[in-house]
């Protein structure tokens, strides 16, 4: 495994996941603030590894393998933190609504990660690699879930149910995008071999 800037950085965001739960599942005043730092550090991270591999020059295969990884285990945490976190559920315009938003970001990345592996044994890897529609949803992703985490208002602004809101577009995205993917790989998925 080298050790690379890039690669310290997507280490440092998987090592932030347990704090990032303990301080959220910690009934504080400044839980909600710290849980929240904790999240945009590794939603930092997340942008700030690829900048840095690029402009190194330091990609490195394992880097290429932990990245997703570890943007997959940050959100899918977080999102189950807040759909199971009844403060939460009760500020929600809709439960069935939120949990089915929830579930589209995890079920699809759950799909597309197999699609991928899948085209990857195939050698076909490029027909589904990142979009940049890909881009802008995990972008409103991350920040929906740092809103819906802080949860108060910040200087009048209604901060939980802009991030519901960018939580549900984001979801739209996330169908979008999914099948964005599905078509790109429908031919090899239908070839008969």
């Amino acid at each position: 495994m080298p050790l690379n800037v890039p690669n310290l950085l997507t280490l440092l965001r998987i090592l932030l996941i347990p704090f990032f739960f303990v301080v959220y599942v910690i009934d504080a005043g400044w839980s909600n603030q710290v849980a929240t730092f904790i999240f945009v550090v590794a939603a930092i991270t997340d942008w700030l590894d690829g900048y840095m591999a690029r402009r190194l020059n330091q990609y490195t295969t394992f880097g290429a393998f932990l990245d997703p990884v570890a943007d997959k285990l940050i959100v899918a945490t977080a999102l189950v933190l807040l759909a199971t976190d009844q403060k939460v559920l009760g500020l929600v315009i809709s439960v069935p609504l939120f949990t089915a938003a929830v579930s589209i970001i995890i079920g699809r990345e759950i799909v597309i990660s197999a699609l991928r592996e899948w085209m990857a044994e195939l050698g076909k890897r490029a027909s589904v690699a990142v979009s940049y529609i890909g881009k802008v949803k995990t972008t409103l992703q991350l920040i929906a879930i740092s809103l819906l985490v802080y949860q108060e208002s910040l200087f009048g602004l209604p901060v939980f149910a802009l991030g519901e809101l960018l939580l549900f577009v984001a979801a739209a995205l996330t169908l979008y995008s999914m099948i964005v993917y599905l078509r790109a790989a429908w031919p090899v998925l239908t070839d008969k071999e």
